[in-house]
């Protein structure tokens, strides 16, 4: 079955649990790259706070094939 996640700062992400997506809690770039990596293949969606997105940005490129991000408006 198709999932969402998000990936960030928890405090911008909190609220996303209430509707069934998996948090996943990246305060730095270095925790947001391992939230990245360890991503289930039943994710199609990954929301993104806006640092995460940054310290992902190469990840996404490689990874055509993997989940569509959506970033938060900063």
């Amino acid at each position: 079955m198709a999932t969402m996640a998000a990936v960030g700062e928890v405090a911008r992400l909190h609220g996303f649990a209430l509707a069934g997506v998996t948090v996943l809690a990246a305060e730095d770039a270095a925790a947001a790259r391992a939230a990245w990596a360890r991503l289930d293949g039943d994710v199609v969606v990954v929301i993104l706070t806006p640092a995460a997105a940054r310290a992902v940005a190469d990840l996404v490129e490689e990874s055509s094939d993997g989940p569509f991000p959506v970033v938060l408006p900063g």
